[in-house]
């Protein structure tokens, strides 16, 4: 579709929770609510619109086995494109994915930089893997590279435990979240288990990746304090795979991916009800698909987050919460459109009628 064209979205338009209107306009790229003077012509998409849907945990540029090429990542980016993601908060990367700005075809990205792990405690490729005394240095630099994120692995096996440890002493995290926030920079923690939650609440963190380890005595403090989740439901089911492949090696920590996985539901739900903000986050780029934000919303459906809470985690409440703007008079024309309203039910965001992206129909 050509840039100039005029696009009249209409029939319901969900601007926001309880802010519907029945129609908008696409002029220059951007959205408004008022009738273009002397407008003669414009192409009419008719449903349902949301803003562009937010996977605020995708890796643009893994794979498996660390950071992939251009062509690779740019078939990433257009998946999350076609499932009607258009904002990515990409959680951690070992690649350059800077180009992806200049091209106006291609979701937009807020960086974490690269995930900072301690030695020989991450997967290989991913992260900067260092000691304690570096992990300060670390931050800044990443703080510096980033898009307003830092990323850390906040636990992982411990070979000679034989199960998931919080990596990091108590006083290197409390100076490293100092480090990233005099930065300008907020941080989130990969955590699976309970041991690093206590201390990374204590030194002020921002968001914390699967969270499956919070329990009722870490939930109150997470909520006292505004430390938001995004659970990765779709990546926490490959738990029992993952436990049987390291059942004969490392047998607690089989248990425990076990135990985790059974009550992640459970975990998720006491987390919302006690005020925890959520949000949508599929872990595409590693082992999973990318493409994956409509089922990770079904997920929370699924673990009992009410439907409107659910879009929102991966709509208006998400690009708040991420500082990007929504469907707002004169902002950057990036929403889906759906034949039917996923307020009813969010399986309908399995099948996008029209993804557009800076004013462009795109699909």
């Amino acid at each position: 579709m050509d840039a100039s064209a005029v696009l009249h979205i209409t029939g319901r338009i969900l601007a926001g929770p309880e802010d519907v209107r029945d129609e908008l306009w696409v002029v220059d790229g951007r959205v408004t609510y008022e009738r273009p003077r002397g407008l003669r012509d414009a192409v009419t998409v008719r449903g349902w619109a949301l803003p562009g849907l937010v996977d605020a945990h995708c890796h643009v540029g893994l794979d498996a086995h660390g950071a992939v090429d251009e062509i690779t990542s740019e078939k990433q980016a257009l998946t999350d494109r076609e499932a009607g993601t258009l904002l990515i908060r990409d959680a951690g990367s070992a690649a350059d994915t800077r180009w992806i700005d200049d091209r106006e075809d291609l979701p937009k990205i807020i960086r974490a930089g690269r995930h900072i792990a301690r030695t020989r405690r991450y997967i290989r490729n991913y992260a900067h893997e260092i000691e304690p005394e570096d992990l300060v240095a670390y931050v800044r630099r990443e703080a510096r590279r980033g898009d307003g994120w830092v990323k850390l692995v906040g636990d992982w096996i411990d070979r000679d435990a034989g199960d998931l440890t919080a990596c990091w002493p108590r006083d290197a995290v409390h100076a490293a979240i100092a480090a990233a926030h005099e930065e300008g920079a907020r941080v989130t923690a990969h955590c699976f288990a309970e041991d690093s939650l206590r201390d990374l609440a204590d030194a002020g963190i921002d968001c914390v990746e699967h969270a499956t380890g919070l329990t009722e005595e870490t939930i109150p403090l997470f909520a006292e304090r505004g430390i938001a989740i995004v659970p990765t439901l779709v990546n926490i089911a490959t738990f029992p795979h993952l436990a049987d492949g390291g059942e004969k090696k490392y047998p607690r920590w089989s248990d425990h991916m076990r135990r985790l996985h059974a009550r992640r539901y459970d975990t998720v739900r006491s987390a919302y009800d006690a005020g925890i903000p959520v949000f949508v986050g599929t872990d595409a780029g590693g082992s999973l698909a990318h493409g994956l934000v409509a089922e990770e919303v079904a997920e929370l459906v699924k673990a009992g987050i009410p439907p409107l809470s659910a879009l929102s985690a991966t709509t208006w409440g998400a690009r708040a919460w991420l500082g990007r703007p929504a469907l707002g008079e004169g902002e950057p024309a990036d929403l889906v459109v759906y034949d039917s309203d996923p307020r009813a039910d969010v399986r309908v965001l399995a099948a996008p009628r029209r993804v557009i992206l800076r004013g462009r129909v795109v699909q």
